[in-house]
């Protein structure tokens, strides 16, 4: 797929390649594109009467060849009632606008920004609709070798966007835009194969962050041995490939000794389950059971890439589950880093084994504001919430509610599941301090219920991402099988309630 590019510019007549305009409800033009019409004989009016085009939200219509023009074409997008538009809707659009260009294998194109009767959008709107041809843009083609009809596809495409105010839409993108380069990166991550992207690789890609400021810290076997990361260690003793924890440190408050937020992430970077091995069918999917390692690594590329003003602390645990002869069994009892004892009841139950030590490495060692965890932790809360909204259970109200809001400004939809005493006492063990699943009902509650007992009474959330980090739901901004989903919605969580 070609190069993207995004320039901004005044408004301008569009002269070759694509013009897209934007058609409210009711097939209402802006100025700019009413003058264009004009100039190609009414070929833009003409078109909506023949195909009965409304302008309804996420629309199009396609006039090829426009009359007395060097135009290739005209795209009218559909923007719907404009007094309706939310950011999200305006990223929809973007995504829509670059769906149809990489459909015509488009060189270049200039969108007319603008609304009917003369108004303009706003800078936000304007770099929400850039923010949506960027994220819809990415595609993941590197083993590829035979590309079908991708061989007359452009090595690039320019897209100008065209407007009044374009300074500050630039401005305002230039933010959204450090956004989707992390986003992209947690998708190529996710994306990755099981045989490319061990706990090594990933670290190592990791570490390329501290190009943008941030101070990352590899932990390797030997020093998680002498640490006592019993847990996410035993997890990691089937694989041939060593763990990794790595830690991200990003210093963008005022006051250098302000008190961290704290991101962790799940990373297997293949889970087979173990001993307790998964069915056949679908296990090519468990190259994705890091998603919630590749989003805090794309977070912190977003924070530091817009110089975001907060301290950060982000940790990732990478581990492969394997099923050799060295692999844990079901019955063992593990020490965690806590000195807490796991009986292992189910081998496939690793990822909260994981964020166990890391957790409690993070909450002791940089006493965090708060910890929010993401992992594609369990099947179950598929069942519940299926792929439009990721599991919230947390102990603190106020930072639910924040994460909430936070989703419902970009989309990444969160729903807050229940806790309670009932659900903890089923994971108590017999034999050891909590055993590592609590049986089949109520799955993702009594595995957050497991996380909180390292959380040390800290602020937490976690983020059950099984169903949006991986295998994601198709839209307009995303057609591939990894969304990259949490990046959004926490760079927009610090933005909006812990930068100074």
């Amino acid at each position: 797929m070609p190069q993207l590019t995004l320039t901004f510019a005044k408004p301008i007549a569009p002269k070759h390649g694509v013009a897209v305009v934007l058609v409210a409800d009711a097939a209402t033009l802006g100025r700019e594109a009413a003058t264009l019409d004009a100039e190609v004989g009414g070929a833009i009016t003409r078109g909506f009467a023949k195909a009965t085009f409304t302008g309804k939200l996420g629309s199009t219509l396609d006039i090829v060849a426009p009359g007395q023009s060097d135009l290739d074409r005209i795209l009218a997008v559909g923007i719907g009632k404009v007094g309706d538009l939310k950011s999200t809707d305006w990223i929809r659009i973007g995504g829509v606008i670059e769906g149809k260009l990489a459909e015509f294998k488009a060189e270049a194109a200039t969108v007319l920004a603008e609304l009917a009767d003369g108004a303009e959008l706003s800078p936000g709107d304007t770099a929400d609709l850039a923010l949506g041809i960027e994220l819809r843009g990415y595609t993941f083609d590197r083993y590829k070798t035979k590309k079908k009809d991708e061989d007359r596809a452009p090595k690039e495409r320019k897209v100008t966007i065209a407007g009044e105010g374009q300074a500050g839409a630039k401005k305002a993108y230039a933010a959204r835009a450090a956004v989707a380069g992390g986003v992209n990166l947690a998708r190529d991550l996710v994306i990755e194969p099981g045989n490319v992207l061990s706990p090594a690789e990933f670290a190592d890609r990791a570490e390329k962050l501290e190009k943008l400021g941030v101070e990352v810290e590899i932990m390797g076997e030997k020093e998680l041995k002498k640490l006592g990361f019993g847990a996410l260690l035993g997890v990691s003793q089937g694989s041939a490939r060593p763990p990794r924890v790595v830690i991200f440190k990003w210093n963008g408050a005022k006051s250098k000794d302000a008190q961290p937020v704290a991101f962790i992430g799940k990373g297997v970077v293949f889970d087979s389950g173990g001993i307790s091995i998964k069915p056949a069918a679908g296990m090519e999917d468990m190259k994705g059971d890091m998603a919630g390692a590749a989003a805090v690594t794309g977070l912190f590329h977003a924070l530091a890439k817009r110089k975001a003003k907060v301290n950060a602390i982000g940790a990732i645990g990478l581990v492969e589950n394997m099923p050799d002869g060295n692999a844990q069994r079901p019955g063992d009892i593990v020490t965690s880093l806590s000195g807490q004892t796991i009986e292992i009841i189910n081998t496939d139950a690793e990822g909260r084994l994981v964020l166990a030590d890391v957790v409690w490495h993070v909450q002791e060692t940089y006493k965090p504001k708060w910890i929010i965890d993401l992992a594609t932790l369990t099947g179950a809360i598929l069942v519940a919430l299926g792929k439009t909204y990721a599991g919230l259970f947390s102990s603190s109200d106020e930072l639910a509610e924040r994460l909430a809001k936070a989703g419902e400004a970009t989309g990444e939809l969160v729903w807050r599941m229940p806790m309670g005493a009932d659900y903890d006492k089923l994971i108590d063990s017999s034999f050891a301090d909590m055993k590592n699943t609590g049986g089949r009902h109520g799955g993702s509650i009594t595995a957050a219920h497991f996380i909180k007992r390292f959380t040390n009474d800290v602020p937490w959330a976690h983020l059950d991402i099984a169903g949006t980090g991986m295998d994601s739901t198709q839209t307009d901004t995303n057609k591939l099988w990894a969304s990259g989903w949490g990046v959004r919605l926490l760079d927009r969580l610090v933005a909006d309630y812990y930068e100074e």
